[in-house]
């Protein structure tokens, strides 16, 4: 059953990266069977998200007719977390496993100087555009194939994950032979900046850049980034070869190719810190093809103030973990030695010091995920093997039981389900039209909590009803076979005086019928059922529940009724007014049930 949460979600998704199975078992240096690999990157800490083929793949998408021909060269979809950018290309990814099995020891990267270094100069306007740059150099570097389309896909990657879509980071590679330094970083109106974008074999204004690239499918997204500011960022050479226009496209002029040998990275930037590990993450992952592997050429920045500083710095740091935390927050009983060789393992090398009371352990540049000690017992409790630790009973003085109110939530879902209704989840925010002008209420009477800088029109409010979730579900299951019985128990947030936040949460019951005719006896009946389970009887004159005529704008006059529980309005039931079906796009007659649970805890 497709929800409306379901529809109107934009996931954040984990990163996926897709390797050719063969030429990664070459690259590890051993064979695993699909199944062994899965195991494996479950131990890891990643997952196999799927075994398939270009075929198969051109298959799904656009169907067999255009799958023909296509390559059956057996493809690993590979999920990785989103905080591990050393994970984003086939190349850091093989170097960690080589490292977990031991097939390898972690490489030590090395910043190296030129004795004329390559120096960026930033100029003052940038300050206001992308106000920082960061650049590295790699040299004698052998591309392939293979190696050259991974390097191309890894900045693709960043571009999205720590980039942003480019709004924080983004970044060129250049064929260093073909432009000479010093380089400079700017920010210049767009009518002066004038060079042949990428594969283009024209000259274009900064302007006529922007028109022919807010037509590309690809690139258009970025557009929008600069397009409005009165100045452009641009990096150029001492010629004034236009390198670059970020975020949008490099030059051709110094395009990469499979027989570039010395490559430019620049980086520029919104946040200095992201820049760096996004040039980290370039220059480690790919320096291994270089003459010297694992060495990276440094370049000078200098800024504005006239202070200067290297880039890629690669710096590594020593934190120092206590055994006694590892083994309690893990709960293990691992020695010294056993927890050091775990963590290096993961790429961290370690060592016992204190006398064997702790790990003295190496963060090195490709890990910026590793911020606090609890990464490190992290990487000790993945190392170890989630599944061999053992499960105890923590030390507690106390007895754990579930609330009152989920509790009773539970069983009440169990029985509505059990009386045909779909349960669905639907967003804790809507639009202000959700909860107002399209259930024919006025904004300012409804004690909604509204969110202070909205990022969508919406999610402007927090829910006072659960009605509008459940109508935009049916709304985006009308072609599912007639009738529709839906029902949700979660919160609503109303505004009130009585608590020190402002507002209270309160546990609501809706439930909605949906057909070519309104049957509101279904939706009635739910009632009397729910009454049943918690066993209250129906009473005109004591105690018990009964329904009392009543005039609600959301519902048709002269069918809406009141819920009562022992004299006090738990809710509302009836037939939906047109007014409200149209608003919500649907075709046919709602009848509807909405009751707060919590009179009954």
């Amino acid at each position: 059953f497709v929800s409306y949460s379901q529809v109107r979600r934009k996931f954040a998704t984990m990163p996926t990266i897709a390797v050719e199975r063969d030429h990664l078992m070459q690259s590890i240096g051993k064979d695993f069977t699909d199944q062994e690999f899965d195991e494996l990157c479950f131990e890891f800490g990643i997952e196999l998200d799927e075994v398939t083929s270009e075929k198969k793949m051109l298959a799904k998408e656009q169907g067999e007719d255009k799958a023909k021909g296509a390559s059956e060269t057996v493809i690993y979809k590979i999920e990785v977390p989103a905080n591990r950018y050393d994970l984003l290309c086939a190349e850091g990814l093989v170097r960690t496993l080589k490292v977990f099995l031991g097939r390898m020891e972690a490489p030590h990267y090395v910043v190296t100087k030129s004795k004329t270094p390559q120096i960026v100069h930033v100029k003052p306007a940038t300050k206001d555009v992308r106000r920082f740059v960061v650049a590295g150099i790699l040299r004698n570097v052998t591309f392939s194939q293979s190696n050259y389309k991974s390097f191309i896909e890894l900045q693709e990657k960043l571009h999205q994950t720590i980039g942003r879509r480019r709004a924080i980071v983004s970044m060129g590679t250049h064929d260093l032979d073909t432009i000479e330094g010093p380089f400079t970083y700017d920010a210049q109106p767009p009518s002066q900046i004038k060079f042949k974008p990428l594969k283009q074999h024209t000259e274009l204004s900064g302007p006529e850049i922007m028109d022919l690239y807010s037509q590309d499918s690809h690139l258009r997204q970025y557009v929008p980034i600069i397009q409005d500011k009165p100045l452009y960022p641009v990096i150029y050479d001492r010629n004034g070869v236009v390198l670059s226009l970020p975020p949008i496209i490099n030059g051709n002029h110094s395009q990469i190719t499979l027989n570039t040998k010395n490559v430019f990275i620049e980086v520029t930037a919104t946040d200095l810190n992201k820049a760096n590990i996004v040039l980290n993450s370039l220059v480690t992952s790919f320096s291994e093809y270089c003459e010297e592997p694992y060495y990276v050429e440094c370049v000078e920045i200098l800024e504005v103030d006239g202070s200067s500083h290297i880039c890629p710095e690669l710096n590594y740091r020593h934190e120092t973990v206590q055994l006694s935390e590892i083994n309690m927050r893990i709960g293990i009983g691992e020695s010294a030695e056993s927890v050091a060789a775990l963590l290096t393992r993961m790429c961290l090398k370690s060592s016992v010091t204190e006398e064997g009371r702790a790990i003295k352990v190496e963060v090195p540049p490709t890990r910026p995920d590793i911020i606090h000690c609890c990464d490190i017992i992290e990487d000790a409790a993945i190392a170890y093997g989630f599944n061999k630790i053992k499960m105890t009973f923590p030390n507690t003085t106390t007895i754990a039981k579930q609330l009152a109110i989920n509790k009773l939530s539970d069983q009440l879902r169990n029985g509505i389900c059990a009386a045909g209704f779909t349960e669905v989840f639907t967003f804790a925010l809507c639009s202000r039209d959700d909860i107002a002008n399209k259930l024919r209420g006025n904004i300012d009477d409804i004690p909604a909590v509204h969110i202070g800088n909205p990022k969508s029109t919406e999610f402007q409010v927090v829910r006072t009803t659960l009605l509008p979730g459940l109508l935009k579900t049916i709304a985006s299951n009308k072609n599912r076979p007639l009738p529709l019985k839906l029902f949700e128990i979660s919160d609503v947030v109303l505004k009130t005086s009585d608590k020190a936040v402002g507002a209270t949460n309160r546990r609501h019951l809706g439930a909605v019928f949906y057909g070519k005719t309104p049957c509101f006896e279904v939706i009635h009946s739910l009632l009397h059922r729910i009454m049943q389970l918690l066993q209250i009887p129906f009473n005109r004159n004591g105690a018990g529940y009964v329904i009392k005529s009543a005039d609600r704008p959301a519902f048709f006059p002269g069918r809406c009724g009141e819920v009562y529980v022992d004299g006090r309005l738990i809710g509302n039931v009836g037939v939906l007014h047109p007014d409200v079906l149209s608003a919500f796009e649907l075709n046919m007659a709602v009848s509807a049930l909405e009751i707060c649970v919590e009179t009954f805890v």
